[in-house]
């Protein structure tokens, strides 16, 4: 049997805290066994789990791999607005005047990721 991926492992300042900024993003959970001021903390998925591990340094570059997100209940532009009232930057607009394309935000730390188009907005 070949190998999956159990956690994406992600570097931070403060992982419980950043921890439920994405658990909230995904209506997914922080888990019990994390409290705050832990040096790791887990958010629970159904696929690969994020893992969000205290390193010293601050985030100085654009990250070399991202999340891409898909909005399953709402369009990506209200899925944008959503997560900018969690506490998510927009840093790029890349949609398209046919409605295709995505927009780049930051998590509160400075990770980027994107934001594409819902399936209902995919296969209209």
């Amino acid at each position: 049997m070949a190998s999956l991926v159990r956690h994406v492992t992600i570097d931070c300042s403060d992982p419980y805290t950043l921890a439920g900024f994405w658990a909230s993003v995904l209506d997914a959970k922080v888990s019990d066994e994390d409290q705050p001021g832990d040096d790791e903390a887990l958010v629970e998925t159904e696929g690969a789990g994020l893992l969000f591990v205290q390193v010293p340094e601050k985030k100085s570059v654009k990250n070399r791999v991202h999340l891409d997100i898909q909005p399953q209940d709402r369009t990506r532009d209200e899925e944008v607005e959503r997560l900018l009232a969690l506490g998510a930057t927009l840093v790029g607009d890349h949609r398209n005047a046919d409605g295709t394309g995505w927009l780049t935000l930051t998590d509160p730390e400075g990770n980027e990721f994107c934001v594409e188009r819902s399936d209902s907005e995919r296969f209209r």
